[in-house]
């Protein structure tokens, strides 16, 4: 299921920067071929095709299989780590990420559907799965509306400590140093993590950003979109965008707070929590 819902990421990831339809037209490749069912096999069909198009040859990016294959593991990790309601709840927040980070790396921008949109959606499966933030008592209505001030907790603290953290920044640089967008990304991460897992996404998120996206970025653009996905099949131009900007190159900080959210949700929630908790309990015994 992961490495479907993978694969239909790639159409979202490679479509909605450009304003075209989801769902139609359908799969095709730049040359007018419609692509086949078992053309369409998530991961698989990359191999089997050998990166090109069955028709034309034109050559794919391996990203794609990439992005269906991550998708898959990290769904894999929510069904083991969480309960299914829970682990389901999860994955939606994953997919939505996922398609958030990397439109951001391709395009330096995060649209509000996954950011104002994931805040929303944090905030209503708050209150449906109050399980989400550890709530499982025999009081629904109370556990929902503990799990609902948790959520906004979570938003409105995350988004608001990285919202001064840019302010100071731009003070201090006298230039934009971080993207209103990525602001509304927290609220999003908070909605569904906790003040916890926001604080963890922002600061984790760039440790994590400095040890792996840098340097990938730094040393590849073989990931760019500028490659045409296998699920959609048509040729992508090159962004007029460039990575550097004037005075240096720019680096999107989306994929570093996905990166966090997903590591503090999937591996070190315990630990994350806990650690908090022993700071609260020393200051204020």
């Amino acid at each position: 299921m992961g490495a479907c819902i993978g694969s239909f990421l790639n159409v979202v990831i490679y479509r909605i920067p450009k304003g075209e339809s989801i769902i139609h037209p359908r799969s095709h490749c730049s040359c007018g071929h419609m692509i086949a069912s078992y053309d369409n096999i998530p991961i698989l069909s990359w191999f089997i095709l050998r990166g090109r198009c069955r028709a034309c040859g034109t050559r794919f990016s391996i990203r794609y299989p990439l992005v269906e294959l991550l998708t898959a593991i990290l769904f894999v990790g929510a069904w083991l780590r969480y309960e299914p309601l829970t682990a389901a709840a999860i994955c939606v927040f994953i997919a939505m990420m996922l398609a958030a980070a990397f439109i951001d790396l391709d395009t330096m921008e995060i649209p509000d559907r996954f950011s104002l949109g994931g805040f929303m959606l944090g905030i209503v499966l708050s209150l449906l799965i109050p399980a989400l933030h550890g709530f499982g008592g025999d009081f629904f209505m109370a556990d929902s509306l503990r799990s609902l001030v948790v959520a906004l907790q979570g938003a409105f603290i995350g988004s608001g400590l990285i919202l001064w953290i840019a302010l100071v920044a731009e003070l201090v640089l006298r230039k934009e140093a971080m993207g209103f967008g990525d602001v509304k990304l927290m609220g999003a991460i908070g909605a569904f993590c906790g003040w916890q897992g926001a604080v963890f996404a922002l600061f984790g998120g760039a440790a994590l950003g400095l040890l792996v996206i840098v340097p990938v970025l730094l040393t590849s653009r073989k990931l760019s979109t500028t490659a045409q996905p296998p699920e959609i099949m048509e040729a992508a131009e090159p962004s007029e965008e460039d990575a550097e900007a004037e005075n240096g190159l720019r680096i999107p900080f989306g994929p570093s707070l996905v990166a966090g959210a997903i590591v503090y949700l999937l591996i070190s929630k315990d630990y994350v929590d806990a650690y908090f908790y022993e700071i609260a309990f020393v200051l204020f015994p």
